[in-house]
């Protein structure tokens, strides 16, 4: 007959369910198990992500206990994202030890031996590093050795929201490879929910760590592909049976009712991301600049269309150009250019100033016609408000006939517009300046500006500026290089504070798309509508005065129902059509 201890060395779902009933808890259900079986089966390097509530920091605390049953020789250390989580996890663990009849052996015999919550050792043999050490993500990681190392739920709003943030976690998380011993049976484990599609759990996927992903629902077929194939193999199998569509994936866990009530209590987007781990929603709601609203083909300095017409069809994505965006989200060409060419009705160069450093002095060149905005160019430099800076601004200005400087007076209180005053009395450009002060927080000023524009599909960006601003600032490392990026800032502007590093440039072409906010309230069909009525009228107001001279240019200026009127007109004899 096989020794009970035995059995419960050899089976982790088996001890699972004798410690919760020593805990008098209701026995594991179907997704702990699923849990335990891939702690235990799983790979050297692992990820759990399953819906709030399902119990995996208690599971994984338990797979820490088993291990040291099975061998007290182990060295496990557990890492959250506070100091004070990986603490508690720390004390339950002691607390287990003393209390549970069959655990006993583990209890350490000597006074000098660790037992605090910090650290502590079970019966084992003298080593340098304690058999359990609890630590925050931030904390002293290096100069430890673990055989073991569970690192759950690191990854947190507070540590996450930003990309600098995120950049920061990740590094973190690297830290893990130089404290693993280089044993054949060492792992990594890592328990989370992830908090965006930039989650460092991505990443860490894409790093060998396979995920393991259990929502509260079977997902709907349209949002699949949302998992890219990384279901537990328990739901997928299920779904090939043929489980119904958001039916509930682990009913003794939590009821239909119950979640139904979670939903209505978080709001959709919260259970989506906290219950299913889809996280598609709320980054769609979170980042709402979107390069695919962007409407990218080549701008004519001088000139523009009547009417640009948007479309999103796969056949034009700009496959070409470089995208820095968020995952998925492309550059489109033009459907159509409808009307007729005639010269911008205002120009601008929007400057948003800065001093020497790591920030950039930014200007965009911008023109509007009928209510759509063209960008023609976007500059920056790193040398603040020089003498040489300000001159190739003003080049630019030239170039696309610029009308109005628009500098934003934050910094240096308005003295870079008398700068450009004095450089313009120099060049004999005549351009008028207009200060703006920003008196609203930074990203909700962005966002604000830019996406009732962008949604609207009435912002057009010339090519060459996606070139150039993919090809500036070679001389950086590529990570840096991204944050200096118009697009990549744009992707990832949120309402959060400190969303991203740098946004000069972003910032830049937010206030220029502000200023011309009023403009934008034209339409394009009637401001064609309203320029050919006035065309008309002065060809009429021609004729009457002069209508030898002028007929023939008033009959070529008629659209085909204007002649046939007037040819029944005349075939009745009469002098002056009734349209005059």
């Amino acid at each position: 007959m096989e020794n009970p201890l035995e059995a419960l060395q050899g089976d982790f779902k088996l001890f699972l369910t004798a410690l919760w009933e020593q805990l008098e808890l209701p026995p594991p259900t179907r997704a702990q198990f699923a849990i335990a079986d891939y702690l235990q089966h799983g790979p050297k390097r692992l990820q759990i992500q399953a819906f709030r509530g399902v119990g995996k920091s208690w599971i994984t605390g338990a797979f820490v206990l088993w291990t040291l049953f099975k061998d007290p020789e182990r060295k496990i250390m557990i890492i959250s994202a506070s100091k004070e989580r990986a603490d508690n996890m720390s004390i339950f663990l002691q607390k287990l030890i003393i209390e549970t009849p069959w655990l006993s052996h583990l209890r350490p015999k000597s006074d000098e031996a660790r037992w605090s919550r910090i650290s502590f050792d079970v019966l084992c043999s003298p080593h340098q590093a304690p058999s359990v050490k609890s630590v925050g993500i931030t904390g002293q990681l290096t100069g430890s050795r673990a055989d073991l190392m569970v690192l759950d739920d690191i990854e947190v709003p507070g540590n996450s929201m930003t990309e600098l943030m995120r950049e920061k976690l990740l590094q973190l998380c690297t830290e893990a490879e130089s404290i693993l011993t280089p044993k054949s049976d060492s792992r990594i484990c890592y328990l989370g929910t992830p908090q965006t599609v930039f989650t460092v759990y991505r990443k860490l996927a894409e790093r060998n760590y396979r995920p393991f992903v259990w929502p509260s629902r079977y997902p709907r077929k349209d949002k699949l592909s949302q998992y890219e194939g990384l279901l537990a193999p328990q739901v997928q199998e299920d779904l090939e049976a043929g489980a119904e569509e958001w039916e509930v994936t682990d009913p003794d866990r939590f009821a239909h009712d119950d979640l139904l009530e979670r939903e209505a209590a978080m709001g959709r987007s919260n259970f989506m991301l906290q219950f299913q781990l889809d996280t598609s929603l709320s980054d769609a709601e979170k980042f709402p600049l979107k390069m695919a609203d962007l409407i990218v083909t080549s701008v004519n300095p001088k000139s523009g269309p009547d009417q640009i017409i948007w479309c999103s069809d796969p056949k034009n994505v700009i496959k070409e150009l470089p995208t820095v965006g968020l995952p998925g989200d492309y550059f489109y060409s033009p459907m159509q250019l409808q009307g007729e060419w005639t010269p911008y009705s205002e120009t601008i160069c929007s400057v948003d100033p800065s001093g020497r450093g790591t920030d950039e002095t930014a200007a965009s060149f911008i023109s509007q016609k009928n209510g759509y905005l063209f960008l023609h160019e976007m500059r920056a430099y790193r040398d603040g408000y020089s003498d040489t800076t300000l001159l190739n601004i003003l080049r630019g200005c030239r170039k696309y006939n610029v009308t109005k400087l628009v500098i934003e007076t934050n910094f240096g209180d308005g003295i870079v517009g008398e700068l450009f005053k004095k450089h313009l009395q120099m060049t004999g450009q005549h351009i008028d300046i207009e200060e703006v002060r920003a008196n609203v927080r930074k990203e909700d000023r962005i966002i604000d500006s830019l996406e009732p524009v962008m949604n609207q599909h009435r912002l057009i960006v010339d090519k060459k500026v996606i070139e150039w601003d993919y090809a500036s600032n070679k001389d950086e490392a590529p990570e840096k290089r991204l944050m200096y990026m118009l697009f990549y800032q744009m992707g990832r502007m949120c309402r959060e504070k400190g969303a991203i590093k740098h946004d000069d440039r972003l910032d830049c072409l937010a206030q220029g798309v502000k200023y011309f906010t009023d403009a934008l309230s034209i339409s394009a069909h009637e401001a064609v509508k309203s320029r050919k009525a006035e065309e008309w009228q002065s060809m009429l107001q021609d004729f009457l005065d002069n209508p030898q001279a002028s007929a023939d240019h008033l009959v070529l200026g008629m659209n085909k129902e204007q002649r046939d009127q007037a040819n029944r007109l005349d075939n009745n004899k009469t002098s002056v059509p009734t349209w005059v």
